[in-house]
């Protein structure tokens, strides 16, 4: 008994020491891991960062188990491995730096809001409209919601248009003999910024052989920030939207509106977008 009482004076002791640093430092680790857990989760970076954990437990095995020459060959291999692993997960790295900074206080603030926004529900409602048609007519396009991550890098590749978003303008854009109609539209602050946009291609060799490139400039952009993709197929007219390296297919008009409005208005990562919109639109008012 009284060997019990000593072990939970022990663990209070001990309990007591803890700073509200110590509290925090735990958080702030345990955050990091979880976000690198579910970057690396779906994508290639995840089954090469399960084969160097493969590695590090056979180099413990070799240690234990006096593999000599196994541990020598090991032990070298991981004296470059840092130097290795930004090459092997360079574009991985860049995409996760660039969402970790676009990540800001007010979007975790963002979650527990549940307001609505009738200026972008306008530009979706209108970016919808025009999808559907597009669809039934199998014209082919390709829409980027810019959100947090700032995509200058791809409209200065395309064309500046600089004007608000309307049905009937992005389907003069992507009409068949259109200049523009072969690159992608990227809507930003609540208007069409730039059209004939080329976006980064996806690597990813799990995208299915019936996709086409349209398509995989789509999940490419997805996976390289965190913009929201409409893809409207040229041969079956299929409505499709990426996000986060993911493709979602065969939407309707009622779904893609519904889908859209929680992505861009509801959820956390577009609350700094809605903001934006909210200026720009109060701007353009004052000056009229």
């Amino acid at each position: 008994m009284a060997a019990i009482i000593d072990y939970f004076k022990y663990v209070w002791t001990q309990l007591q020491s803890i700073r509200v640093v110590d509290v925090l430092d735990i958080l702030i680790v345990a955050l990091i891991f979880y976000y690198i857990f579910q970057f690396m989760r779906k994508r290639r970076a995840g089954k090469l960062l399960m084969g160097i954990l493969l590695m590090i437990v056979i180099l413990l095995i070799s240690q234990i188990a006096g593999m000599k020459g196994l541990n020598f060959i090991l032990s070298n291999l991981f004296s470059v491995g840092l130097i290795a692993m930004i090459v092997l997960f360079q574009p991985e790295l860049r995409s996760f730096l660039e969402k970790l900074g676009t990540t800001t206080f007010r979007e975790f603030r963002g979650r527990l809001e549940n307001r609505q926004d009738n200026e972008l529900k306008q530009v979706i409602t209108e970016v919808v409209v025009a999808a559907g048609r597009m669809s039934e007519s199998k014209t082919g396009a390709l829409i980027v919601f810019e959100r947090n991550t700032k995509l200058g890098d791809v409209t200065k590749t395309g064309t500046v248009i600089n004007a608000d978003v309307s049905s009937y303008l992005l389907e003069n854009i992507f009409f068949v003999k259109a200049p523009l109609h072969d690159g992608a539209v990227v809507i930003s602050e609540g208007r069409i910024h730039s059209a004939g946009c080329y976006l980064p291609l996806s690597t990813s060799n799990e995208i299915i052989k019936d996709l086409g490139t349209r398509h995989r400039a789509g999940i490419g952009m997805s996976e390289d920030s965190d913009a929201v993709v409409l893809i409207i197929s040229e041969e079956t007219g299929t409505i499709s939207v990426a996000v986060e390296g993911e493709l979602r297919r065969n939407f309707t008009k009622a779904t893609l509106e519904e889908y859209l409005y929680e992505l861009l208005v509801d959820g956390p990562a577009s609350k700094n977008m809605v903001g934006r919109v909210r200026n720009t639109l109060t701007k353009k008012g004052g000056r009229n």
